[in-house]
């Protein structure tokens, strides 16, 4: 049996602002020296047949420090993007895709977008300026930054 590993991947938008954790909610921030961006942990979804296609490749995203999975639920009348304490691995070795924790992932050269499996139509998405917390978005690339650079961690 082969020993799946994650990818290892810092993601930042064309700002450089990098994805952090600050008080427990992931946040992206301009980068500077002393920025250190979170490690994010994607797996693809073994049960790709299943999902919707031509939307993506699914994905599983977590964090590795501190272990924990994204995911996306219902709060009142929209859907929100939250963190849960966990392991992608976890929900990689599971009989069938675990939908609220999928994320489509779509390249467009260097830059990369995320959608919700659970939620069609709605992206991670970031502020256009400043520092923020990541949430969801339905206007992708509109007023909201929805596309974002993947760089590999050794």
């Amino acid at each position: 049996m082969r020993r799946i590993t994650p990818w290892l991947r810092h993601i930042q938008d064309l700002s450089s602002r990098v994805w952090v954790l600050h008080n427990d909610v992931l946040t992206v921030v301009p980068r500077k020296e002393q920025t250190v961006p979170v490690t994010v942990t994607l797996l693809p979804c073994q049960y790709e047949e299943t999902l919707e296609m031509n939307r993506g490749e699914p994905m599983y995203l977590g964090l590795k420090s501190p272990e924990c999975c994204l995911f996306c639920t219902q709060e009142g009348k929209q859907p929100v993007l939250r963190l849960k304490e966990g392991d992608v691995l976890d929900l990689y070795s599971q009989k069938g895709p675990m939908k609220p924790f999928v994320f489509y992932h779509s390249k467009n050269g260097t830059t990369s977008t995320f959608e919700s499996a659970a939620f069609p139509g709605w992206f991670i998405a970031v502020c256009s300026k400043g520092s923020c917390p990541l949430f969801l978005t339905q206007e992708l690339g509109k007023t909201h930054i929805t596309d974002f650079e993947m760089i590999v961690v050794d």
